[in-house]
């Protein structure tokens, strides 16, 4: 999904060198069975060119056909699309299970110096550490850029203006190869995370397949120590192994990671904590930062379940709730 972005930003720049004017369409808010979600974005040019997707079709030749036809010609505005949208915005799509979702549309006409600034900002956004806020004001389309203060929503709006956070893809470091591990690698995955695997244990890796995560092996610390943890980094430990499971939380509290678990019961975790205060030297602010037990309490009792609690609970925070 972010190298989609990616490849927006890129196609979107590229053709305001090449002098044509752009639509800038940014998903905001989907309810029901919508099938992309708040911040996925499409760039089209009035030829009908289009990188990105909004819906994975049905949304994409309604917009290109009314873009044919001479619409979307202010600087900003939200139109809808699915249940209850018809008769207001003149949309003949329906999407699945009576979903419904709404687009930002921004028209930036060829030639205008602000359409290269906001191009820079946006693959500096997808490619920093920051989770950084976009507001577009929906009268002129004038936008501010600046550090989101908070997790939260993707996309918010209200009668003035849209709010868009924009920040690099969410990665998800898990520490230490397990049961649990595997599976917080697939859900992960799925979920469109950048997954990263550590583990130095040699014997750990016999006949681990990883799919598209990246594997390395050598102390989930020193890879925090080296790579560092942006605002968009989970941080998961799932071994049982103290001495790995204890190093990585060392390290993942002096980074920006948005959410860092341990796995272990109430009475290990309290154990954890202790160790961390007395041989680490971890104060009460750092120590609230980790979730320890890790996850949601679901009941859960496989390593499939663990995991699952363990990746709903990193969404949850993820999103603001």
């Amino acid at each position: 999904m972010r190298a989609l972005d990616v490849e927006v930003v890129e196609a979107a720049r590229r053709w305001y060198a090449e002098g044509h004017d752009l639509w800038w369409c940014t998903v905001l808010s989907t309810f029901g069975s919508a099938p992309r979600e708040p911040g996925a974005l499409l760039v089209a040019r009035a030829d009908g060119r289009h990188v990105g997707s909004l819906s994975g079709g049905c949304v994409e030749e309604d917009f290109l056909e009314r873009l044919a036809a001479g619409d979307f010609r202010a600087p900003a505005q939200v139109i809808a699309y699915g249940d209850g949208a018809d008769a207001l915005h003149g949309s003949r799509v329906s999407l699945p299970c009576e979903g419904r979702l709404e687009v930002l549309i921004e028209h930036w006409p060829a030639g205008d110096a602000s359409v290269a600034d906001e191009l820079e900002a946006y693959a500096e956004a997808l490619q920093g550490g920051q989770l950084l806020e976009r507001r577009v004001a929906l009268d002129d389309g004038e936008s501010h850029w600046q550090v989101a203060a908070a997790m939260g929503p993707g996309a918010v709006r209200d009668e003035q203006a849209v709010r868009l956070h924009v920040g690099p893809a969410a990665r998800l470091l898990v520490a230490g190869l397990s049961p649990v591990s595997q599976f917080c690698v697939q859900f992960g995955l799925a979920l469109g995370f950048e997954v990263t695997v550590c583990d130095p244990r040699p014997e750990a890796w016999e006949g681990i397949e990883l799919g598209d995560a990246q594997g390395h092996r050598e102390l989930p610390s020193e890879f925090l120590r080296r790579e560092g943890a942006h605002r968009m980094t989970a941080v998961v430990a799932v071994t049982h192994d103290p001495r790995l499971d204890d190093l990585t939380m060392l390290e993942a509290v002096r980074g920006d990671a948005f959410y860092i678990g341990v796995m272990g019961s109430r009475r290990t975790s309290e154990k954890r904590a202790e160790r961390l205060r007395r041989s680490g030297g971890i104060d009460e602010a750092s120590l609230a930062r980790i979730h320890m037990p890790i996850g949601l309490d679901l009941g859960s009792k496989t390593p499939a379940e663990i995991a699952l609690a363990t990746v709903s609970d990193i969404v949850r925070v993820m999103r603001g709730k």
